[in-house]
């Protein structure tokens, strides 16, 4: 009689299988992560590859196909569709996660309102039931009468649906939830999360359907589940936030319908997620005037240029170890750029702490704030105050050079509608503006961080 089931040992973080129990994951090398589970093989068949199925798909030349199959639906978030790449896209499977209570149901339903004045939309909840949706939905004034509350987490049965009633759109809340009987793994499992998302996905395919996925993540703030789960989706949306704060970002970080560099700023309140429309106004309101320790620099996300303030506090150390402590900013960075002000440029930090914030709860990865990082050090620990109506933005060389950045025009137009009046830029940029550009504000090339810092202070 053939085997109906076989144990396995599967990884908790990166999926990896195994027969037998391992100590150490032999593909990410976390230890204690191979779980058992034991997967249902009757149904199981391959298929001959000798037989030629005429009713199988066909090859087709690259101009045949239609361009314009793709249909994109307003979500009536602005900056939603932002972060969409223009739109929800007909057929696509959008993977929203996030810290739990930061917005990732609340959003969701905000955009039924929108799309339920056109389409059909079927919310189905695993985690909560129709009561609780019920009142949540009172409570962001959600009245359409196009949207459908299933409580269900049977992918079969939910795939069945779908193409049964045959709905414009559909919301899985969450993925996490939702189980495949013939597998005797549990809910949240990798095996589960991974088939149960493939079959959605082929669902939503299948019926050109576009579906949001809800995501848990985990203590890291990773996707929880198999790292295959953000390879089935076309789209991955992370919501960032500070608890403590009101304000949330979005960010695409895979996007196969529009970039992945776009992020979108939104403001939690009582009737639900706000969003932002100038996120530079935001995150530099608020700022101290005639204080040392901060600049402000200008970053590119995606195509908008937004402006953020950097504060840095440098005293004199009580330990034989300076502490260097960073937030919103990578500390391997902020390390980096101490090491070159101290051999670079001649400011000596290696007996004083160091601390590094980016206000708002913005994270910032692009090279071009280096400039303004290293004026907040150097303001701080010389106690000079850079002046209110400066920005500075450019990468910064190990050799101490202030090195181009780009979209300097678009960076320089933001810094000028909010009112700045001077700007520091990496020298090579300087050469290259247009004079419609440095007629809007005072733009001051420098090379190296000294010289800049010197012309600040002048």
């Amino acid at each position: 009689m053939a085997q109906k089931s076989k144990k396995v040992y599967i990884c908790s973080n990166c999926g990896y299988e195994t027969p037998k129990w391992l100590g150490q994951c032999p593909e990410c090398n976390e230890w204690a992560t191979l779980n058992e589970e034991i997967i249902s093989t009757e149904n199981s068949s391959r298929a001959s590859l000798s037989k030629f199925d005429s009713g199988r798909a066909k090859a087709m030349p690259l101009l045949d196909i239609n361009s314009d199959y793709f249909q994109r639906y307003d979500t009536g978030i602005s900056e939603f569709n932002r972060v969409l790449g223009g739109g929800l896209v007909r057929g696509s499977v959008v993977l929203l996660s996030g810290d739990p209570g930061i917005g990732k149901s609340t959003i969701l339903l905000q955009v039924c309102e929108s799309l339920g004045r056109d389409y059909k939309i079927l919310y189905i909840s695993g985690e909560e039931s129709a009561h609780q949706i019920k009142l949540r939905a009172s409570r962001l004034g959600v009245q359409t009468e196009n949207l459908y509350i299933l409580c269900e987490t049977d992918a079969q049965y939910i795939s069945e649906y779908i193409f049964a009633e045959k709905p414009d759109i559909v919301i899985i809340d969450s993925i996490q939830t939702m189980e495949i009987n013939e597998l005797t793994s549990s809910p949240g499992s990798v095996t589960q999360v991974r088939e149960a998302t493939n079959l959605l996905a082929r669902t939503a395919k299948a019926s050109n359907i576009p579906m949001f996925l809800v995501g848990h993540v985990n203590k890291d703030g990773n996707i929880a589940g198999p790292k295959v789960l953000e390879h089935i989706v076309d789209c991955v949306l992370y919501f960032e936030g500070d608890r403590n704060t009101s304000y949330r970002i979005l960010r695409a970080v895979k996007n196969r319908y529009g970039s992945t560099n776009e992020m979108a700023v939104f403001e939690m309140l009582d009737t639900g997620l706000n969003q932002v429309d100038n996120p530079s106004m935001m995150l530099i309101s608020g700022k101290p005037k005639n204080a040392s320790g901060t600049c402000v620099a200008c970053l590119m996300e995606g195509s908008r240029p937004i402006l953020a303030e950097i504060q840095s506090l440098v005293t004199p150390t009580g330990f034989g170890n300076p502490r260097r402590m960073a937030t919103g900013i990578d500390y391997n960075r902020l390390s980096m750029l101490i090491a070159v002000l101290e051999k670079r440029a001649g400011y000596y930090l290696n007996n004083m702490d160091c601390y590094a914030n980016v206000i708002g709860g913005l994270r910032i990865d692009e090279p071009a704030a280096d400039l303004s990082i290293a004026l907040a050090i150097v303001s701080s620990l010389k106690d000079v105050i850079v002046p209110d109506d400066v920005l500075a933005f450019g990468e910064i060389g190990l050799a101490g050079e202030i090195r181009s950045v780009t979209a300097c025009d678009q960076r320089i137009n933001e810094a000028a509608k909010l009112g700045f009046k001077k700007c520091v830029i990496p020298y090579n940029n300087y050469r290259k503006l247009s004079k419609n550009v440095l007629d809007l504000m005072e733009v001051v090339p420098a090379k190296t961080v000294r010289q800049a810092f010197e012309v600040l202070i002048n």
